[in-house]
């Protein structure tokens, strides 16, 4: 009983920080619109795999590793920081470059399930912020004793939390009115999406020129 009332705990707390808007939530809501359902699902699972190699490190001892080494946060920052503002300046520079929907509704822009899954595992992986909230968590529970099968539930869990939430955003905006909508408004939307990227890139790499 007591295992699961911690598992419910952290899956609860995982589900909150999922649900929250930011570079994860804005990658996936590009891709499914702007591309196809199905990549904006591998995406998806991109970001759930991350979540699970999240869980792992923070069971490993993530928060007593950034106490250890602080460096480690630091860099983890900046290669997040310049890994956003990569991806800003790609969607930026490719707003103004039109194309079509084929009866599938897929885009003629070249971006293949392997490719948006390997972006989403990216972005959730330079997300230092992610890597803080999930050591944070489990250092709550430290005093606990997470048992072999406890750990394998929680890893389950928080993939399953991760992935099912932005297979939910992939399915909701990849449907038609979105798309048309992505049509119609694709530079200003690619810009705002790019620059909003961008600027969470720089602010990630001053925060960490002022630690």
């Amino acid at each position: 009983m007591q295992e699961l009332l911690l598992l419910c705990g952290i899956v609860g707390a995982v589900a909150i920080g999922a649900a929250s808007p930011g570079p994860t939530f804005l990658m996936v809501a590009r891709t499914s619109v702007a591309t196809s359902r199905a990549n904006g699902v591998a995406a998806a699972f991109g970001i759930g795999i991350g979540g699970a190699i999240y869980t792992v490190a923070a069971l490993a001892g993530l928060q007593a590793a950034f106490a250890a080494i602080p460096s480690l946060y630091l860099v983890l920052k900046v290669a997040g920081g310049l890994y956003l503002v990569y991806l800003g300046y790609r969607i930026w520079s490719g707003a103004s470059q039109s194309f079509e929907l084929t009866a599938e509704g897929n885009g003629q822009q070249v971006l293949d399930g392997r490719r948006a899954f390997w972006l989403g595992l990216g972005t959730q992986l330079s997300n230092p912020k992610a890597a803080v909230f999930y050591a944070s968590i489990f250092a709550a529970f430290q005093s606990q004793h997470f048992s072999p099968l406890l750990n394998l539930a929680i890893v389950l869990a928080n993939f399953t939390v991760e992935f099912g939430w932005y297979l939910l955003v992939a399915t909701v905006l990849s449907s038609t009115r979105p798309r048309a909508a992505y049509l119609r408004y694709k530079v200003w939307i690619d810009r705002s999406a790019g620059g909003v990227m961008a600027i969470l890139g720089f602010k990630l790499i001053a925060s960490a020129r002022q630690a």
